[in-house]
């Protein structure tokens, strides 16, 4: 796990070394162990690194092959890279790391290289003979890669904070992605909140020549493997085998791997699996808390001594969240209105001494965990309510009390033409309405024609072969998964110098799970079919346990202890242009007195994007 950077191109090459040296400097969360940079003719490539895989000197980055034509700078983890080896002999290895092996896979396959690749990966490869940078992400954007292209350059980063240190003049708001902002918490690719700066999305690779950059995809979640038409025995024993084998490609590592350890159905999978496969008994780590009706630590406590695990457990409550809130602000690349839980439990992982965890996250979008799953299907069975006529449709939509978010969505739901996931999906998912966008950023055209819209209709086609629980899944990966949950899991733990690795998240699970009826899915507890398939590997003591969670009282704090942020932030959002101040103030004071429909959340994705504009003094 590292950081990586570069700038190709332009006329000034001491000027162009000096900025990547200060991308680096803004990377070194992400890569404590160790920096590198190439500098030649007009590439100039920078490195950060985690070490995790071959620990020697040998293999550290920027990476060159033997010849020197090719320098390559890579963030991640290629689990199979050993098997990759064997495909590729008289190549002679003169390191034992995934990076050698990525490089020398592209020298032999080039873009096709990326069809090898088991794992999750940011990487840049300059072509010295061709004058020509290869850049690629992984299948689902577990790592993040940003560009620029300026005046004939072309600069890339992990993070979007080292661009801005290449900039000759303050940094504007996109206003398009701000609209994404306010509705998803995130931004959609290939758009970041900074005006010209871009994410390269999840499953593409570019190749950048003189001046000109070309996107192309690799793997799409919308187009997975046909279903084999077998039992659901088969399928549960298919799953089972894919799950094993995705959680050993990841204890793959020169350093010890731990997990995280909730007590959930997930997690408590993963970890069960570990203690089967793994040639080290698991080491644990669970957040419990003070409050009792929220600790889930014994359950975690329960899973840890059945699978013979070293564990460790850190109690904390409310107050040592608002503590971390500050420095959880500060680690935010880009905002999210999520991820404190993230920053806490990755902070307390490292302190303990683990550089490595695997993590139960992504259990939820496959195996249908999630309310919006059920949520959608019952949407689609009410389909016949869209047979009404428009007029009809739009006037029982307009009867209904528009008081809070809630009311919103069901209005726009019922003013749908259909029940098409491309549709619902987005109002599913929403945070804030499109109709308070537009009074918030004072422009009657805001919040149409959505990004992620748009996303989601270029895969339309293909998702509605899907079942309706694939549907849903897809809708997630390319929405709320990757560009909240897995940005998050990145920025929070990267901040901690923490890899994260996600089983949940390999594709040939995913492809083979996305290929399987809604039958196979449904059952009478939540995700069924991962349950079935792991029978007694999982407790029953983990699977028919009440549903528990900890709430952060987001609530409480903005009208108390953090209301004084709250009134400053927002205050200092209302002065911008862009933005109308007295609607926005208006908003605030009717959530500190409590107005019904009021939520915090609509309160905190505010909060959250005025204190990241300050602190990136972004105009």
């Amino acid at each position: 796990m590292c950081g990586i950077c570069g700038i190709i191109g332009g006329d000034d090459d001491q000027a162009r070394l000096g900025l990547v040296k200060k991308m680096n400097m803004r990377m070194v969360h992400r890569g404590p162990d160790a920096e590198g940079i190439h500098h030649g003719g007009i590439a100039t490539l920078g490195h950060r690194r985690l070490s995790i895989i071959d620990l020697s000197e040998a293999a550290n980055q920027p990476f060159t092959d033997p010849h020197g034509r090719y320098v390559m700078v890579f963030n991640g983890e290629i689990y199979n890279f050993m098997a990759i080896r064997d495909l590729l002999p008289g190549f002679d290895f003169r390191t034992k790391s995934d990076t050698e092996t990525v490089l020398a896979a592209y020298i032999r396959w080039g873009a096709d290289c990326l069809k090898h690749f088991e794992g999750m990966f940011a990487l840049a490869i300059w072509d010295n003979l061709k004058q020509e940078l290869f850049v690629a992400r992984d299948r689902f954007g577990v790592k993040p890669l940003y560009y620029r292209q300026d005046a004939g350059t072309y600069s890339f980063a992990s993070e979007i904070r080292p661009l801005l240190a290449t900039l000759n003049e303050p940094p504007r708001i996109e206003p398009k992605a701000l609209e994404d902002y306010l509705r998803f918490q995130s931004v959609i690719t290939p758009l970041t909140l900074v005006r010209g700066t871009m994410q390269l999305p999840a499953g593409f690779y570019g190749t950048w020549k003189r001046g000109e950059f070309e996107m192309s995809t690799y793997w799409d979640p919308a187009s997975p493997q046909q279903y084999d038409g077998g039992t659901v025995k088969n399928a549960r024993k298919k799953v089972r085998e894919l799950l094993f084998r995705a959680v050993e490609k990841r204890l793959v590592s020169d350093v010890p791997v731990g997990a995280f350890l909730s007590g959930g159905i997930d997690s408590s999978a993963i970890v069960s699996i570990m203690a089967e496969v793994g040639k080290r008994k698991p080491s644990t780590f669970t957040i419990g808390f003070r409050e009792p009706a929220y600790d889930e630590s014994k359950y975690a406590e329960f899973v840890a001594k059945r699978c013979g695990a070293d564990h460790a457990r850190v109690v904390l409550g409310a107050d040592d969240f608002l503590d971390a809130l500050p420095d959880a602000l500060a680690s935010m690349d880009s905002p999210s209105g999520d991820g404190l839980n993230t920053y806490v439990v990755s902070k307390a992982i490292r302190q303990s001494g683990i550089t490595v965890a695997l993590s139960g996250v992504g259990g939820d979008e496959l195996f249908a965990g999630y309310p919006i799953f059920r949520q959608f299907s019952r949407i689609r069975s009410l389909s016949w309510a869209m047979g009404m006529t428009g007029p009809l449709r739009r006037a029982v939509a307009g009867l209904l009390p528009v008081e809070d978010q809630r009311m919103l969505r069901l209005q726009e739901l019922m003013s749908l033409p259909d029940a098409d996931i491309t549709r619902v999906y987005p109002i599913q998912r929403q945070i804030l309405h499109a109709s308070l966008i537009r009074k918030l950023v004072g422009r009657p055209d805001a919040g149409k024609n959505g990004s992620l819209e748009d996303l989601l209709q270029a895969h339309g086609e293909r998702m509605r072969a899907l079942p309706v629980y694939s549907q849903v899944s897809v809708a997630e990966y390319l929405g709320y998964t990757q560009h909240v949950l897995l940005k998050d899991m990145d920025q929070m733990s990267m901040a901690s110098s923490l890899e994260a690795r996600e089983p949940f998240f390999d594709h040939l699970l995913v492809e083979y799970v996305l290929s399987l009826p809604d039958g196979f899915k449904k059952g009478h507890q939540p995700k069924t079919l991962l349950v079935d398939s792991l029978g007694s590997l999982l407790p029953r003591e983990i699977v028919n346990r009440p549903k528990m969670g900890f709430v952060l009282p987001y609530d409480h704090w903005l009208r108390h202890e953090l209301k004084d942020l709250c009134e400053q932030r927002l205050s200092a959002l209302a002065g911008r242009s862009g933005f109308d101040g007295a609607f926005l103030s208006t908003f605030l004071d009717d959530f500190m007195q409590g107005r019904k429909g009021m939520r915090w959340a609509d309160i905190w994705v505010l909060v959250v994007l005025a204190d990241w504009l300050e602190r990136n003094g972004i105009n």
